[in-house]
């Protein structure tokens, strides 16, 4: 190719490079958990400038360690607006009036709704990318992501049957994250035995009758509250068919991030545990 042609070619290129940094966004606020954590892994250096308050929180995020640098901010429209950002990540069930408010003051608004399934991560990955100008960066980590899912959620020889339990007797059905994360690491879920297909009740004397082979325990939260009495029940001590795991469901099975890999290695060591029993 020619020097007069190569010249040109080049300087276009430069010059489009240079407009898509132009028009990624330079001062990010993020007001929601999940859109924290996603921030804090695609963003370019100095590009997120302040988190919600849960993002310092290690028992709700995961990324905890990494947020400390950044200032927090209370998710409220008017200190938001104060940071001047040309860019707010929030999530679908981020109070109306304060997304609105920001929208009104010509604030660009980003939603994020929360991921029901592990094949919604890639999609919120990418989401982010776009959002943040950080296209590239977000193919990697999709990539990466459904290489190592691959790897942990391969076909066991057997699925052993599993209740995930909560405060409240509270359980999750296939069609959720915390479902889906279950069924990956290579458990059946017996919340479908009980006809739950998303989250609700799963009552003791049910969850009993179900005699499940595993019982994955929700966090049992400092202090005490009668809605925690069915994490320590007798009837839990007396099923002797069953292995009460313990408290998996934390921080890396909330938000759609590549987090919940920990999760799904977590519930997929269990399982070859229990292989060895």
């Amino acid at each position: 190719m020619r020097a007069s042609r190569v010249i040109p070619l080049v300087a276009a290129l430069v010059l489009t490079g240079a407009a898509v940094l132009a028009d990624a966004p330079q001062r990010v606020v993020s007001v929601n958990l999940c859109t924290d954590q996603l921030g804090l892994m695609l963003a370019s250096p100095g590009q997120l400038i302040s988190v919600s308050k849960l993002a310092h929180d290690p028992e709700s995020s995961s990324m905890a360690d990494a947020a400390q640098s950044l200032p927090v901010n209370g998710s409220g429209a008017e200190e938001v607006f104060l940071l001047n950002p040309d860019l707010v990540l929030a999530g679908t069930f981020t109070a109306d009036a304060t997304v609105q408010m920001l929208r009104d003051l010509g604030i660009r608004v980003e939603l994020f709704a929360p991921a029901s399934s592990l094949a919604d991560v890639p999609a919120r990955i990418a989401q982010m990318g776009v959002a943040l100008g950080r296209q590239s960066e977000a193919r990697a980590m999709i990539d990466a992501f459904n290489a190592e899912l691959a790897e942990l959620s391969k076909a066991p020889p057997r699925r052993p049957r599993a209740a995930l339990y909560y405060v409240n007797s509270y359980t999750m059905g296939d069609r959720t994250l915390a479902g889906d994360i279950l069924r990956a690491g290579g458990f059946d879920n017996v919340a479908s035995e009980a006809g739950m297909t998303y989250g609700g009740t799963l009552f003791l004397e049910q969850l009993v009758m179900l005699s499940p082979e595993v019982i994955v325990q929700g966090r049992d939260y400092p202090g005490q509250a009668r809605a925690e009495d069915n994490l320590e029940h007798p009837a839990l001590a007396r099923l002797t068919n069953s292995r009460v795991a313990g408290t998996l469901t934390d921080r890396d099975w909330i938000c759609g991030t590549p987090m919940v890999l920990n999760a799904v290695r977590e519930m997929r060591d269990l399982r070859l545990s229990m292989e060895q029993d």
